[in-house]
């Protein structure tokens, strides 16, 4: 299975946010949507980098609230690890559990096609592995 077979279930809107926003907007939009990470904008690359609920917590950990109003560019991830609507999900659970990462863009052609999380991963391999054991039970069945 690969990132497309969970882009066509998941779709493909991404959450986004300028670099010069605040942390306190960021905040805000985290929490609005029900999400845990946003993709970061800066108008140049098609991710410029990605500012998760984790950067937040250590970002306030080291400088209190003050982070609030300061720049998403500030604290965000920069090197943020991206993948192609063709990657194979075995090779990206891997890829996620290494990096310890739970968000991965998908970029095709220098474009931002959409974003996976670990738990459209795992909802997606438990849906392959349950159609899997289905088959199986269906075929001792009829045999």
């Amino acid at each position: 299975m690969s990132v497309n077979n969970i882009l066509q279930t998941k779709g493909t809107k991404v959450a986004t946010i300028a670099s010069t926003h605040t942390m306190g907007e960021a905040i805000k939009l985290l929490a609005e949507w029900k999400i845990g990470a946003l993709l970061v904008t800066d108008g140049v690359k098609p991710v410029a980098g990605i500012i998760s609920e984790r950067d937040i917590v250590r970002a306030i950990a080291h400088k209190g609230h003050a982070i609030l109003g300061s720049s998403v560019a500030d604290h965000m991830t920069r090197d943020v690890v991206t993948c192609t609507s063709k990657s194979d999900i075995t090779d990206i659970m891997e890829l996620m559990t290494r990096g310890r990462f739970r968000h991965l863009p998908v970029v095709e052609n220098d474009r931002l096609v959409g974003v996976i999380s670990i738990g459209d991963v795992v909802k997606h391999r438990l849906a392959e592995i349950e159609a899997e054991t289905q088959a199986i039970k269906d075929y001792i069945a009829t045999a």
